[in-house]
């Protein structure tokens, strides 16, 4: 496989997951009902019993690119959040991390998510409230998605991709 700069990895992951946001959107989102309707927004990315979002190095660096862009103050605010979600739900990159749940701190009530249009993590594209189970994305998509970062975590960092915690991986 052939090696690849970090820069590079990221303008590939930018456009897979712009690919998976016009496909989300176009064949399944619809279905869903809108997150500018909705009785309690942000919710879901702020249940800290439902929440478990992983992410590889490659999207960590994505993330930390677009809070980069965010004025000081206002990126020390993410970055403390960051850090008290992991002290808060005790998260580490030990053991079953899968296992291990918080609520987002890329998201802000009454703004919603910072990273939303170029380093939202794959679940959370896909994620949407659908009424009906057939109407959600089969999971296969997410799965090829998941297969091609993992992809390009190898091929940009010459090792296999560890998905963590959001927050841990945000900050290591």
């Amino acid at each position: 496989m052939k090696p690849i700069s970090e820069r590079a990895a990221l303008q590939k992951l930018s456009r897979l997951k712009c690919e998976y946001r016009r496909e989300i959107r176009e064949g399944y989102e619809f279905r869903a009902k809108s997150c500018a309707v909705c009785a309690t927004p942000g919710a879901c990315c702020l249940d800290a019993h439902f929440v478990n979002v992983h992410i590889t190095r490659l999207e960590a660096a994505a993330i930390r690119d677009v809070l980069a862009e965010l004025p000081q103050e206002r990126r020390e605010k993410v970055y403390w959040r960051v850090g008290e979600t992991i002290e808060k739900y005790n998260l580490s990159a030990e053991g079953d991390t899968f296992e291990q749940k918080f609520a987002c701190p890329l998201f802000e009530k009454g703004i919603g998510c910072l990273v939303h249009e170029r380093g939202k993590p794959l679940p959370c594209i896909q994620h949407a409230c659908y009424e009906k189970p057939e109407d959600l994305p089969p999971d296969d998509l997410l799965e090829e998605r998941t297969a091609a970062v993992e992809r390009l975590n190898r091929r940009c960092y010459g090792e296999p991709a560890r998905w963590l915690p959001l927050p841990v991986a945000i900050k290591n």
